[in-house]
């Protein structure tokens, strides 16, 4: 088998983890792969896009061009549909793919987290939320949405039939989840609800996963609740990207094999 040509591209990917997390999958599944890294201006996507396909057998996309690529794709597949947004895609058929929701979902099955008919907080309706609550709403949970922009929980709400919230009240949940980037960068340190809402859930789930435990999971930890932080995400989300690239039928065992090998080294 040829050794697949692959890569990230974004605004600004040169501190990505993909090249690192993608050749350990790939080399566990059996396949060679380069992965390269490749910052594109906003402003120059248009003109470098053909370049890509030229150059690597598929790619992953991420911000800001999820959408940016479609106009060059010559369909979209699966969650990309439903999504809208594209971070996966295979140059030969030009075809677009969303692994996102995917990752997002067997991240809470891998730690024995049941959504349906679970009530859940999702903090954010950015990018992230957005694909976290059509998969929750699609697995039947009992979504509330909360998001500063008012209008953007709303839009959310009414797109996947979950409820906005103006304000998050004290109350229970079985699982809180944060969505938003509060917990990492400046924000270090701050927690994104305290922890009276905290104190009644079930489960604690941080996208974030710089830092490893954040403001926000250590209150819960301290509160005696499961926590779950957002890397097992980012690893699944980039294992179902490899069985895109590859041609193979995604396997749920052997990816939560593969992150805690990659996890222990």
């Amino acid at each position: 088998m040829k050794k697949l040509k692959l890569a990230v591209t974004g605004k600004d990917v040169s501190q990505s983890c993909s090249p690192e997390m993608h050749t350990f999958i790939a080399h566990k599944m059996g396949v060679e792969i380069s992965y390269d890294k490749i910052s594109i201006d906003p402003d120059q996507f248009s003109q470098k896009a053909e370049e890509l396909f030229e150059k690597y057998d598929g790619f992953n996309v991420t911000i800001p061009f999820k959408l940016d690529i479609i106009p060059f794709l010559n369909g979209l597949e699966g969650d990309a549909k439903l999504f809208g947004a594209v971070n996966t895609v295979l140059s030969a058929s030009r075809k677009g793919y969303n692994t996102d929701g995917l990752g997002f979902m067997l991240m809470l099955e891998n730690n024995g987290v049941e959504v349906a008919g679970k009530s859940v907080l999702l903090l954010g309706a950015g990018g992230a939320g957005r694909s976290a609550a059509k998969k929750l709403v699609q697995a039947g949970a009992q979504l509330f949405v909360y998001d500063k922009n008012t209008a953007a929980a709303a839009e959310v709400a009414a797109q996947d039939g979950a409820t906005a919230l103006g304000e998050v009240e004290v109350r229970p949940y079985d699982i809180i989840i944060n969505a938003t980037g509060v917990g990492m960068h400046k924000t270090v340190g701050i927690s994104p609800l305290k922890e009276d809402v905290i104190l009644l859930c079930k489960t604690a789930v941080d996208l974030i996963y710089v830092p490893p435990k954040s403001a926000f999971l250590e209150i819960a930890e301290r509160c005696g609740k499961q926590i779950i932080n957002g890397m097992a995400m980012l690893f699944y989300q980039a294992y179902f990207a490899e069985c895109i690239y590859q041609g193979k039928e995604p396997d749920s065992a052997l990816a939560a094999r593969l992150f805690t090998e990659y996890s222990a080294k």
